[in-house]
């Protein structure tokens, strides 16, 4: 299978749900190429931008396992 690049927009609206995105995001570090995270104080929230090179497989369980975590939402988008 192919790799593909993706971006990954995460909001993160609890920071108790941090430790876990982070996590995940470090059990996926061979697939990220770059990543961008952005605290937004006033309303109390995290913005992370991902930049993945994987297979459309490893993309879509990563965003699965980020959808499933209380408090977090992800979406993304993919070259062709």
């Amino acid at each position: 299978m192919e790799n593909r690049i993706a971006i990954l927009g995460i909001i993160v609206e609890d920071r108790e749900s941090s430790g876990e995105v982070n996590a995940l995001l470090h059990e996926y570090g061979d697939s990220i190429i770059g990543r961008m995270g952005l605290p937004h104080y006033r309303e109390s929230c995290s913005i992370i931008t991902i930049v993945m090179d994987s297979t459309i497989d490893t993309i879509n369980a990563l965003c699965g396992k980020l959808g499933r975590l209380k408090h977090v939402q992800v979406k993304s988008m993919m070259a062709k």
